[in-house]
């Protein structure tokens, strides 16, 4: 097999699952379809999946294109292999609900530390969107 560089190297992997992680956490899971010299990704059968402690939930997207310049990891997965069910799956609602729950219990943390950091007569400036990732 000869090294092929750069995205013309994922040419093998079309017509295979995988599985992407993007910049903004999200993880999606489907069949690459097609990719250009940018690393667009088109998925094909794309499920979105979200974890929350040991629960995970898979939402369906159907078709879903990817501008490269998001793809934090790429990675095939391995259809032959016995699952290790660590996890457990549930509802759409379910684990969407939870991860509201998640989102709620983070914002107040934060909330509190702000204000203990704030009567010490300390403040950190709020991180543009952009910045967390």
């Amino acid at each position: 097999m000869n090294y092929v560089p750069g995205t013309a190297s994922l040419i093998d992997d079309i017509d295979k699952k995988h599985l992407v992680l993007l910049r903004d956490g999200r993880t999606l899971i489907g069949f690459l379809r097609s990719i250009d010299q940018f690393a667009n990704l088109v998925f094909h059968q794309t499920v979105e999946r979200i974890h929350v402690g040991k629960k995970f939930g898979d939402i369906p997207r159907g078709i879903f294109i990817v501008r490269g310049e998001n793809v934090v990891l790429l990675g095939e997965m391995d259809m032959d292999k016995p699952c290790d069910a660590v996890l457990q799956q549930v509802s759409i609602e379910e684990i969407l609900e939870e991860q509201r729950l998640q989102q709620q219990a983070k914002q107040e943390t934060e909330k509190v530390k702000m204000q203990v950091l704030k009567e010490r007569g300390l403040s950190i400036p709020k991180a543009d969107n952009l910045d967390e990732y």
